[in-house]
This record gives structure tokens, sequence and C-alpha cells, in this order.
């Protein structure tokens, strides 16, 4: 099977050095050429949980050749529009693409691939791109999963083929309800990598300050409420029903809390892929992420105000109006907890 990873960034970097450790032909497309050359000239290097170097194979997106059987779809969703296209024209009738963005992408990707070849999954750990060649591993090892289905929902020859090609690079789990993964993943996204995004720092740090995780956890119970007013199931999160915080955070908020440590302890180290765009000064995903749940939450009449400030404090770091740090926690209303009963 011949591989490309398109989109060599923070997770890409280290997913392609995975698999190409493990043997599998494997390209690596990026348009960063001071990282692609860094790349084909050291390898790619790994850090943090995991001191990996490994020699890999890199292009950019313009030097490409030939068709691909796989194509493992990594570029942040502004780039789509020039992205996606580039991937068709190295895609054959049974080449298959798997989006493992941020968000729900799906629709999308298949709008340029074609539903037929597309796929689609949601990546359980984190990674923070260093430099040219160098991608630290935010998570434990032991927690590099992945989300993995067919569009409707189908267990299929393709998808245990894929399941085995991502076992080289974490543990790949085949679902039948893609979209309620995709919910849970966005649930993660808008609460922990949104306010990682306003204060400038790691999931740790919104676990340790009590009205951070607080605001994570009003934002948390938007994503659940405007889930069930589009009649999406959500699927667990390390094994946790989401809903169910609906009625621990009822019942005892401090619960709530603890249960959140314990979840996310392995993750703590994770700075959100926004975060590292705007450090970068590059567009962010915003509008993939909470903008994407504020303007479902507003079509299906459901009320995000927490959301609703983090995105839009986003809006204005990303266009140089607000700084991020810590001290953005101080813009941030906690309502009062009946708006979610």
């Amino acid at each position: 099977m011949r591989i490309l990873v398109m989109g060599a960034g923070s997770l890409g970097t280290i997913v392609g050095a995975l698999l190409s450790k493990d043997g599998l032909d494997v390209i690596m497309a990026d348009a960063n050429r001071e990282h692609v050359y860094a790349l084909n000239d050291k390898g790619a290097t790994i850090t943090g949980h995991l001191n990996l170097n490994v020699p890999v194979k890199a292009v950019t997106p313009d030097s490409l050749e030939g068709v691909f059987d796989l194509v493992i779809y990594l570029v942040k969703a502004t780039f789509d529009e020039v992205a996606l296209p580039q991937a068709l024209e190295h895609m054959g009738p049974e080449s298959m693409i798997i989006t493992l963005q941020n968000g729900v992408p799906e629709e999308k990707v298949a709008s340029f691939i074609g539903k037929e070849r597309t796929l689609g999954g949601a990546v359980g750990w984190g990674a923070t791109w260093i430099g040219p060649g160098v991608s630290e591993l935010t998570s434990d090892p032991d927690d590099m999963t992945y989300d993995i289905g067919e569009l409707d929902g189908k267990i299929t020859d393709r998808i245990r083929k894929l399941e085995e090609v991502l076992n080289h690079a974490g543990k790949a789990i085949i679902t039948e309800n893609l979209k309620g993964i995709r919910w849970t993943k966005l649930l993660v996204n808008v609460a922990m990598s949104g306010l990682s995004t306003v204060l400038g720092c790691p999931y740790g740090d919104i676990l340790d300050d009590d009205k951070a995780i607080t605001a994570a956890i009003c934002i948390m119970l938007e994503t659940i409420l405007a889930s069930k007013a589009i009649g999406v199931k959500m699927e667990p999160m390390k094994g946790v029903d989401p809903v169910i915080l609906l009625d621990i955070t009822k019942e005892n908020m401090e619960n709530t809390k603890n249960l959140l440590k314990m979840i996310y302890a392995p993750h703590r180290d994770i700075r959100a892929s926004m975060l590292q765009d705007i450090e970068k000064g590059l567009r962010c995903e915003v509008e993939a992420l909470n903008g994407y749940l504020q303007k479902t939450a507003r079509e299906a009449g459901v009320n995000v105000p927490v959301n609703d400030q983090v995105t839009d404090l986003i809006r204005q770091i990303e266009s140089g109006q607000v700084e991020y740090g810590f001290e953005n926690l101080n813009r941030i209303e906690i309502p009062d907890f009946s708006i979610y009963y």
C-alpha cells in the first residue's frame, strides 16, 4: 500500500515517522519547504513523551508523483481549498482518504474527493511542532488512539485495512457512529483547546484553575446540549458517556471537576493547535471548532454563552485586538448553571 501523509505538521510528522519506522511505504507532504528539507536531511525527530529519530521521505505538494492508495489527511482546515485538490490529483478510483482533522470535516472533504472515497477519524492525542523536522509528543504513548469509521457506519474491508495501518502509529478503534465520535472530540476541542488558545496555556493549567475548569465544563455542557438538539448521539470519551456530565454537574460540581482531571491527566502537556498557529502568525481553525459549535447551536436554538465568549476572544486574538494570556480568564463570565437544565 502506497501511503501519503498530507500535512506533516505536529501530528503528521509523528504519524509519518511511526509508519515509516515500521517499514510502510510512506511519503510525507507539507508546504513548509524548510521542514521538508529537514525531514529528508536529518529524519523526523520526536521529542517529549517519546524520543525517536526516523529516516523519512518528504516532499512539497507540488513535487508529489504517482497515485496513492491511502491519503492520511492532516492539513489545517484553513488550507483545504488548496490542499484537497492537490490530494485528489494523486488518488485513483480505489484510493481512500481519511481526514484526521479537527472539527467535523468529513462533508467538506467528501465534496472535493467524493463520499465513496472518504473516511473519517478523531485523533485522541496531542503534539506540538517544535521546528523543522521536530515534533513533540505531548500525550502518553499508550494514549495514542484513533477512532475511525466509514461515513455510513459500515464495517468494511478497507476500514479494517486502515485500522492495520494506524495501529503502527498508536491504537485504531473502528466506530459505527463516526458523527458521534466527531462531536465527542469537538467537545474536547471547543472546551479544552478553546480555552488553551485564549489563555495561552497547556491543558494542565486549565485543570488546575477553578474558574478555568468551570468554564471548560460550561462549554462541554453547551456542546452536549447542541448535539442533542441536532440528534447526534455522542460516543464515550475515555469510557465515559459525555451526556452524564449534565447529571453529575447538577448533583455535584466538584465530582465533575475531579472526573475531568482524571480523564485529561495523560494530556496535561497539550497546547491547542489553534494556539500554536496563532503563535506562528497563521490563521487558526476557530471557525471549524468553536465557530462551528456557535453556528450549529444558533441554528438549533441552543444557548452557548461561554463558547460564544471564547469564540469571540479567539477571533480577537487572531486579528491582533487582544493578546492570549491567562488574564483573559477575567474576560469570561460564568453563567448561572440553571441555564443548562
